[in-house]
């Protein structure tokens, strides 16, 4: 197993299964005239529960994780089934908990939820699949040369949070709070898909990092991306700073975000500046498409090659 990553286990599966999976944040398929978008997405607490988080927010993380793949896609989840395992050490209040966790989740983002199922295990594991209708999606893949590379809100925050969660590095109660904040609660950028989605070319949920978001939309799309501006406020260079930290790491490898990275036609540029504006959503145009590949970060006069260094399980 050490010697596999994530990517080649779902080669291996591909191969089996007879399919040539196409990376997406969804799955599609087609009843009469409809597309049905469905998604499934698993939280371990091994792997996925960061120190101090309440039980209530990690039911609802486990939502948003799904709900932010339906905004990058531009589709609205409808309805939900929930699968968990427990260990037989949770209290009565804990379940509550969760449950509470669940119940408010699936009324913030108007999903109902039609059941799922219970097991036992030595660690608590959430599975979320969320079914929800469209038209179309926006893929991947379709980025041209120019479109502007935009990001639905800025990047490090999440990085940030876990370092101070989890290595107790340096910081004020004020970034301390929105750092955590952004761990514990993050919030997936749904309106802004749906009401944004034909404005995009090409788009991805951000919650695996920056680097890899930007990575795979370059590779599917057979371009490069040209990162000119960081999606990162003047804040997380001062953390990083204090901390000795690499601030690009922060905000390229992360991961967590739940934002919407996407490319968008110049012409349709300030339309879309115009609909974040109206959200209060804080867009960051960040560069641009070009011919060639991978992703590449220009500082000045001097260029560097970002490399894909996102999460991806049984690697980091």
């Amino acid at each position: 197993m050490s010697r596999l990553n994530e990517e080649k286990i779902i080669r291996i599966f591909q191969r089996h299964l007879n399919k040539n999976f196409v990376s997406e944040d969804v799955e599609t398929f087609k009843i009469g005239t409809m597309q049905c978008v469905v998604k499934l997405d698993t939280l371990v607490e091994s792997t996925d529960i960061p120190p101090k988080i309440k039980l209530q927010d990690v039911a609802r993380k486990s939502i948003v994780a799904c709900v932010s793949d339906f905004a990058a896609k531009g589709a609205k989840p409808l309805y939900g089934i929930i699968s968990v395992t427990i260990p037989r050490k949770f209290s009565k209040s804990k379940i509550q908990n969760l449950a509470k966790g669940f119940g408010l989740a699936s009324k913030e983002f108007s999903i109902k939820i039609l059941g799922g199922d219970t097991n036992e295990g030595n660690e608590l594991v959430v599975q979320v699949f969320l079914v929800g209708m469209a038209d179309s999606i926006v893929t991947r893949n379709a980025a041209r040369t120019n479109d502007v590379i935009i990001t639905s809100g800025p990047f490090g925050y999440s990085a940030a949070g876990l370092k101070i969660l989890l290595e107790s590095k340096k910081s004020d109660s004020v970034f301390s709070k929105k750092a955590t904040g952004t761990v514990f609660k993050p919030r997936p950028r749904l309106q802004f898909g749906l009401q944004s989605r034909s404005y995009f070319t090409s788009v991805m949920d951000s919650s695996d990092g920056l680097s890899t978001t930007l990575y795979e939309m370059a590779r599917q799309s057979r371009k490069k991306f040209v990162i000119t501006n960081l999606p990162a406020n003047s804040d997380i260079f001062e953390f990083a700073r204090k901390n000795r930290l690499d601030p690009l790491d922060l905000i390229f490898n992360g991961g967590e975000e739940y934002e919407i990275v996407a490319t968008v036609n110049p012409a349709k540029l300030q339309r879309l500046k115009n609909n974040a504006k109206r959200q209060k959503i804080p867009l960051f145009e960040i560069g641009f498409v070009a011919s060639g590949n991978g992703v590449e970060y220009w500082h000045g006069n001097k260029m560097l090659r970002i490399e894909n260094r996102g999460w991806m399980h049984f690697s980091n």
